[in-house]
Parts: C-alpha cells; sequence; structure tokens
C-alpha cells in the first residue's frame, strides 16, 4: 500500500516555515519561499501565514529551536491553520520532535509537497511506479531509529535471528515493495532500451527546463499535441512525444519532458531517471526558461545541475526563452536577451519567434546529429 501523506479531500489551511542560515542568500532564501507557496497551492493547500527564521545553524531538534516553535505555534492558531511546511528538509528526529511539539498539527516539508504533486499528477503506469517509490523510500527515512528498536534478539525456533533488529523487522514491508517497485523500474529501462536500439529514422528533441516555464505549450505549438497546461507547478509529468516539422523536408521527434525545480529530492530525480533517460538519448535538447523570471539565472543553474545529474550535460542544446510577449514584463525580457544574447527568445502562447528557432534547430542538428548527416537524409533535401 503506497503512503499517503495528508487529507486530499479538503482543502486545508498552512503555514509556511523557513530558517535562513548566515551562508544562504537572502533573496534566493526569499524566491524560494514563494515558491514553496506555488507549491502549496498545486498540492490543493491553502497558505494562511508565513514565519521565517535567520539562524547560524539548524537546531537540531526542531530545526527552529524551542522559542520559535513557540511563536510557530501561536502563529498557527491566529491562522486557525492545521498544516505546517517548512521549506527546508526536515530530518527524522525534527519531524517527529515537530509533530509532538506541535500536536494536532499535521508538519510538512518542501519535499512531501513535491511528491504529492508528484501523485497526483501521475498518470502512465511507469509514473505511478516512479512516485510510489520515492514516496515508499521517503516514508522509510522518516522513521527514526531509537535505541530501543535496535536491540538485538537472540536465536532460537520462531525467534528472530541474530543482527535482526525490532527496526528492521517492522520496516521489512516497506523494504521489500521498494525491492518490488525498483525490479519493475528496471524491466521498464530495459524496454525502452531496447527501443532505442532500433533505428531512428528522425532525430529526437527534447524539451526540458524549469517547472512552469512552457514545455508543454511549446511542445502544442510545434505539433498542435493538445498537452495538458496549466498555470502551475509540475503540470505534466508523463513523456509525450510528437512529430514535429522544421521545414517541409526535415522533420524530428519532439518530446515534452518533467520540469525541474530548486532542491528537488534526489531519491525524486533516481526514480524518474528512467523517464528522464528520454533527455539522456536525445540528439538536441532546448532548455526552456521563463524569462520574466527574476531568479532566471538561478533557474537554469538548477536546470543545468539536474542535467548533469541524471547525465545529459553533454548532450547538444539550445536556451529558450520563452514568455518574450508578455509586456508586463517588458523590462525583465529584454534584460534576458542581453544577459543571454546566444539564447533564442519566443513566445509559445503567441508563435513569436519560434521560426528563428526551428531554424536554429535546424542548424545544431545538421552541425551535431549524426541522423542528418547521413547520405539518405541529404538526399531527401
Amino acid at each position: 500500500m503506497s503512503p499517503k501523506f495528508y487529507d486530499t479531500a479538503r482543502v486545508e489551511r498552512a503555514v509556511l516555515a523557513q530558517v535562513v542560515l548566515t551562508r544562504d542568500d537572502p533573496a534566493e532564501a526569499s524566491d524560494s519561499l514563494a515558491e514553496l507557496a506555488r507549491l502549496a497551492d498545486t498540492a490543493g493547500l491553502e497558505v494562511a501565514g508565513q514565519l521565517t527564521q535567520n539562524r547560524e545553524h539548524p537546531d537540531g531538534g526542531t530545526l527552529l529551536g524551542s522559542g520559535k516553535v513557540d511563536e510557530l505555534r501561536v502563529v498557527l492558531e491566529q491562522t486557525q491553520s492545521n498544516t505546517v511546511i517548512f521549506d527546508n528538509p526536515l530530518n527524522a528526529i525534527q519531524a517527529y520532535q515537530l509533530g509532538k511539539a506541535l500536536r494536532g498539527i499535521r508538519v510538512l516539508d518542501r519535499t512531501e509537497v513535491i511528491l504529492e504533486i508528484f501523485a497526483r499528477r501521475a498518470r502512465s503506469a511507469e509514473a505511478k511506479i516512479q512516485v510510489e517509490l520515492a514516496k515508499t523510500q521517503f516514508l522509510l527515512s522518516r522513521i527514526p531509529e531509537t535505541e530501543a528498536q535496535q536491540r538485538f534478539g537472540g536465536g532460537g525456533t520462531g525467534l528472530r535471528g541474530p543482527g535482526e533488529s525490532h527496526l528492521h523487522i517492522r520496516n521489512a514491508p516497506l523494504r521489500r515493495r521498494i525491492t518490488d517497485l525498483k525490479r519493475k523500474l528496471e524491466a521498464i529501462r530495459k524496454r525502452q532500451a531496447d527501443k532505442s536500439r532500433v533505428h531512428r529514422q528522425w532525430p529526437v528533441v527534447s524539451l526540458v527546463g524549469y517547472t512552469n516555464a512552457g514545455k508543454s505549450t511549446l511542445l502544442n505549438a510545434f505539433t498542435r499535441a493538445d498537452a495538458y497546461v496549466d498555470d502551475r507547478l509540475f503540470a505534466t509529468l508523463d513523456t509525450k512525444t510528437r512529430m514535429a516539422w522544421l521545414s517541409p523536408t526535415r522533420q524530428v521527434l519532439l518530446t515534452d519532458t518533467v520540469g525541474f525545480i530548486r532542491n528537488l529530492p534526489h531519491n525524486l530525480v533516481a526514480c524518474f531517471k528512467s523517464t528522464l533517460q528520454m533527455a539522456v538519448d536525445s540528439d538536441l535538447l532546448l532548455l526552456v526558461v521563463d524569462a520574466t523570471s527574476p531568479r532566471l539565472a538561478d533557474h537554469i543553474a538548477v536546470c543545468k545541475k539536474t542535467l548533469k545529474e541524471i547525465g545529459a550535460e553533454q548532450v547538444p542544446h539550445l536556451l529558450v526563452l520563452n514568455k518574450c510577449d508578455e509586456g508586463r514584463a517588458s523590462h525583465s525580457v529584454l534584460h534576458a536577451t542581453e544577459a543571454y544574447p546566444q539564447a533564442v527568445p519566443v513566445s509559445a502562447r503567441s508563435g513569436y519567434g519560434l521560426d528563428v528557432l526551428k531554424q536554429a534547430m535546424i542548424e545544431e542538428l545538421q552541425r551535431c546529429c549524426t541522423l542528418w548527416r547521413l547520405p539518405s537524409a541529404i538526399s531527401e533535401i
């Protein structure tokens, strides 16, 4: 049975909490908290307040420290909230101590909210397996280890053997489920690897980038794929591939992939590796970012870091600045195009710049794609 984090049948009121360490960038911390509010909204929670604390080091027991926990309890009461979401990751002890101190209050962190969103958005069997694996691994990591749980029992008929702790026996069903899910994902990975060995007629171009940057809208603009589009984070998780014509004689397979985000849980990236393998095996990546975002540079850095983590950093890519028709953010767009002159400014919604992008894709694929250098491909031009 997959773990359930909270009741999704009703809207919950939540307070956001964040610890900003002295080594952290205050502007980045503020943007991260604003992003957490959007994540909470996507997960179906109503944000009723927030609390931030500046510390040199996080408190080992409650992250915030006892005084700030009391203040948090007051904020929760004043806003009539029943959930608190931490922007910082919580370890098993911190989650346990906070739950104990805030009795009756559901304690979540950024990772749990992202996992819940992924669980809601997953449609394909593969995506559902990947999400369940990540959630089960997370649940296992949240079970605190105590001295009492680690006492070893002796052997004997019908008894635990040497080296089997109470904790190990209690967690055995979770570990068996994790093994089973990994086995299923490995089978999917092998099937995909077999498919990738089949001769391809067309180059593969993958849309990657920061979540909510407009990748699905760009796929629709290129191919009329009717992909689901929503102005929320992680609107789509499952990959979708369609044929796209770059010119009357040039066509590619264009694939939409899951979006990236700062502090994306490592185990979630690992679980979605088979889905993200599409990016690794692509001939070209379109790295799509929102040109109107005030944290554009950070978003690009997050995308490149994630690509490196999945082994796709060597795949040729074009930087695409989307939403460049936003009149209300013309100053941001101008700054983005000046800061990244090699990027291609487009608007997936209005169609601005798409012809320029198509030509850039043709030129890049002619340079790097072996498939387009084949005599059979050249003779068709």
